[in-house]
């Protein structure tokens, strides 16, 4: 197949851009590398089958030229992270919305099939734990950056939800929670690598708040692989999923599991929102995802546990950085 990947040099925009190369079809990237990066395309950057554009997905014109090209669209450009959402609000919600727009409207033209990345942020504040797709969200007011993404994540997934029910556009929303894996970087507030960074540096491991609240961290290969069970499932379309890990741990467990794992004295602190984000952040407590919609739709069940996550981190961050591997001693 002819694939386009909107936000393909971004973490988890190369990972699916390889997969797709890996099984045969030819893949275009469209990425603006405002948080996309070059290196993250190094291994298959010269492949036959593949094609790179830096460019916009607020370029409607350059959208609807690649759209034309290509038999299915994975959309992922947006803005990534809870820092980067905040320090650069207007930028983050017009490229949300009016970038989901763009592609919506072009694929709609060309009865392009389309797989939309939404975010587990819609969730908001939510207590009903485990999060169902169909559930109710609880938001915060919107003078908090905080809520940004979420307020404009929900209105991309009704934007793509419109099209599908007033114009039959296939188009399938996956939920992520929390996604890591190699290439990724805590340049834009992600937890594991930015943990492992400082850990292998010998930087007191930093915890927001009181450090327990709790999160699933996702395998990207977990996320990846069933990203393409749906996009190649005919009833998924229409659908929306959660997709990721359900396995649960507080901030302050991470911490420590980190710690031990990187074998470092590193020091662990706590330090207030407030601190890292302003006065008018929030943050939610749980994030635990429901996983039997779409392990009944395409038996989807990830298979990265969270210690073999952290393992694969620390593998590249220790190649990235050239910190050697501590020697075992023996009793």
């Amino acid at each position: 197949m002819r694939i386009l990947v909107t936000g393909g040099a971004g973490f988890i925009g190369s990972h699916l851009a390889e997969a797709l190369l890996d099984r045969g079809d030819e893949v275009w990237a469209l990425d603006d590398l405002s948080t996309g990066r070059l290196e993250n395309l190094h291994s298959f950057a010269h492949h036959p089958r593949f094609h790179f554009q830096q460019g916009s997905v607020l370029d409607a014109v350059a959208v609807q030229r690649l759209v034309m090209a290509c038999d299915r669209v994975f959309h992922l450009a947006a803005a990534v992270g809870v820092k980067f959402v905040i320090e650069n609000r207007l930028r983050s919600l017009r490229t949300n919305v009016f970038g989901t727009e763009a592609v919506l409207e072009a694929c709609s033209r060309q009865r392009c099939r389309v797989i939309l990345f939404s975010s587990s942020e819609v969730y908001g504040k939510g207590t009903a734990i485990p999060f169902a797709e169909d559930g109710d969200r609880l938001l915060g007011p919107t003078h908090k950056p905080r809520w940004s993404n979420a307020y404009s994540k929900a209105v991309d997934e009704c934007l793509a939800l419109a099209h599908w029910d007033q114009e039959r556009l296939p188009v399938t929303i996956v939920r992520c929670f929390n996604t890591c894996g190699p290439r990724q970087t805590g340049a834009y507030g992600m937890v594991i690598p930015s943990m492992v960074q400082r850990a292998l540096r010998g930087e007191p491991i930093l915890i927001h708040g009181d450090g327990q609240q709790s999160r699933c961290f996702s395998a990207v290969s977990d996320v990846v692989r069933g990203t393409l069970l749906l996009a190649d499932c005919e009833a998924a379309a229409g659908e929306i999923f959660n997709i990721g890990s359900d396995e649960e741990v507080t901030i302050a467990e991470l911490a420590e599991r980190v710690r031990a794992m990187c074998g470092s004295s590193s020091p662990i602190e706590n330090v207030s929102y407030e601190r890292i984000y302003g006065r008018s952040f929030e943050d939610m407590r749980r994030r635990v995802p429901d996983l039997a919609k779409i392990r009944r739709f395409v038996g989807y069940r990830p298979t990265v546990t969270l210690d073999e996550l952290i393992a694969t981190v620390l593998r590249e961050m220790r190649s990235t950085l050239r910190v050697p591997i501590p020697l075992e001693t023996g009793s």
